[in-house]
């Protein structure tokens, strides 16, 4: 790493840090427990107890604890997400920043959650899954790939997919163990696999296509290599995996015994391209573990109900995470789910062809701004270059763009191992309604000027 690169990151950790400074709660200091004190003691200690409390309180307020964390999770600080919203919400900007939508899901399925508390399915769900759910969640997978899976087996219901990647990781990874990434990605690869004491390496997917670099994964991958984590439709650029990228990858793995942890909850938010299953490809399955949620597709994110999909000996480690991080799901939310993925054909053609004019709207507006638009095949994000704009880095432009045009984005450096890779994107996300994604817009084209 370059000195300019050196800085560069320096200067990105100093921002945040200086956020998340000005952003927690001091905890309070507290006095460790002391052995019982006799009965006969405490009315003579009762007096000069009382005396001293202003004292201690009065020390305290000067004296606060730092915060703790253990080393293994000490990198990764507040997340972007969250110091993004927060900072967004004291100005007042629109949020195109994280990935929730701001309308509601389907009624037909909150009625059916509505329904199950009324039934009474209000206690602990069985570890694994409701048997329903468990059913559901078979039956779409077959739809979906072609594969006919046991649901007792082989479905672990999780509290969204992002408990799921944990079980998974906690599960089937030993410390030590090698795990290939693709860079950008999701936050919360790196830190579960950093709580899973794992060994990272990274494969870069570089714009305008964000392609994978074959030949660098055919190098990457060694006899050294335990598991390959990807995500498609890829958060945050939008790129799907190719049927040529995917065939690779799945040589790849069945040449070195390497397993597969595939992140799909953009399944459905398929547009230039169809998705594929990479388990569904030949030799695949029994070494993949097919991650999903139904929070991005039925614009739930706050049920969070996931699931992960296996054969019965990676099923056995998953479930051996699960029972220790959660023990169960919420019962009432996997009733409804049932409802959710029992829904017809026509409900997904309806979702895609709504996001589809959404993601025209931001993209075109996009343009006009005067952005570097990169292309999006799925899921609901956009990622561009800010660079005309004239800022050094990401998080510049985006704290610029809260601050002073009323907007929020998502600097993507956090998601690379070297924040360099990604100084000159931002995220944008289209999962609002059109009257938000126009109002951004007018925001940008009316202060955000093009200095090159």
């Amino acid at each position: 790493m370059n000195l300019d690169t050196q800085q560069h990151s320096v200067n990105v950790m100093l921002r945040q840090l200086s956020f998340i400074r000005s952003s927690l709660i001091p905890f309070s200091s507290y006095s460790p427990r002391t052995s019982p004190t006799p009965l006969t003691s405490i009315r003579s200690q009762t007096k000069a107890t009382m005396s001293t409390i202003s004292t201690q309180n009065e020390s305290t307020l000067q004296t606060q604890r730092p915060v703790q964390v253990a080393q293994r999770l000490e990198k990764f600080k507040t997340t972007i997400f969250t110091q993004m919203s927060i900072l967004g919400n004291k100005h007042g900007a629109i949020n195109l920043g994280q990935g929730f939508p701001n309308f509601d899901g389907p009624e037909f399925v909150k009625e059916a959650a509505i329904q199950a508390i009324k039934d009474g399915k209000n206690q602990y769900a069985r570890a694994f899954g409701a048997p329903e759910l468990n059913s559901a969640v078979a039956s779409r997978f077959h739809q979906d790939t072609g594969l006919v899976v046991d649901p007792e087996r082989e479905v672990t219901v999780t509290c969204g997919c992002t408990e799921a990647i944990a079980a998974a990781m906690l599960g089937l990874i030993n410390p030590g163990d090698e795990v290939i990434l693709f860079a950008p990605f999701y936050d919360s690869y790196e830190a579960t696999l950093s709580m899973a004491g794992a060994k990272v390496k990274c494969i870069t997917l570089r714009p305008p296509g964000f392609d994978i670099p074959l030949d660098e994964l055919k190098a990457a991958v060694t006899s050294e290599t335990r598991a390959i984590l990807m995500n498609t439709p890829h958060n945050p650029t939008g790129k799907i995996f190719t049927r040529e990228e995917l065939e690779a990858i799945a040589s790849l793995c069945i040449e070195n015994d390497v397993m597969v942890f595939s992140d799909e909850v953009y399944d459905k938010l398929d547009f230039e391209m169809d998705h594929i299953c990479i388990a569904s490809l030949p030799g695949m399955y029994e070494r993949t573990v097919t991650m999903n949620s139904l929070g991005k597709t039925f614009s739930l994110t706050g049920w969070k109900i996931g699931w992960a999909v296996a054969p019965p000996h990676l099923t056995w480690g998953i479930r051996q995470a699960h029972s220790y991080l959660t023990f169960a799901t919420s019962t009432p939310m996997q009733a409804a789910a049932v409802a959710a993925l029992e829904a017809p054909e026509s409900y997904y053609t309806e979702l895609k062809r709504d996001y589809s004019e959404k993601k025209e709207i931001l993209v075109k507006g996009l343009k006009e701004v005067g952005f570097e638009v990169f292309p999006s095949s799925g899921t609901y994000f956009v990622v561009v270059d800010h660079t005309p704009f004239g800022f050094g880095d990401d998080v510049a432009f985006c704290e610029y763009l809260i601050k002073e045009v009323g907007v929020v984005a998502i600097p993507t450096s956090v998601f690379y191992l070297n924040p360099e890779d990604g100084k000159n994107l931002v995220r944008f996300a289209f999962c609002k309604d059109e009257e938000t994604l126009r109002s951004a817009i007018e925001r940008m084209k009316l202060k955000l000027k093009r200095v090159v």
